[in-house]
């Protein structure tokens, strides 16, 4: 799937050492989905990442935008039920 980062996604993908590949693994197959709780326009991917020891990716995208634009990504410490 096509996504672009908007300015912030990139800044918080190098400070939070995020590869792009883990980035389009998670938007492509996500292991699972979620629904934003405050923007209906907006979809949580999650993916194990075994290169950080499993640790869950969480990317935050627009899926209405063509391409979709991804908001932000991070490590969910909180997320483990993959």
């Amino acid at each position: 799937m096509d996504y672009v980062l908007t300015e912030h996604a990139r800044k918080r993908c190098i400070k939070r050492k995020i590869r792009l590949e883990w980035i389009s693994a998670a938007v492509a197959h996500p292991a699972r989905t979620e629904n934003d709780e405050e923007d209906p326009a907006l979809v949580h991917a999650l993916l194990a990442v075994p290169e950080r020891g499993f640790s869950v990716l969480r990317v935050i995208y627009k899926e209405t935008a063509d391409p979709v634009v991804v908001v932000t990504a991070y490590f969910d410490d909180g997320a483990t039920d993959l």
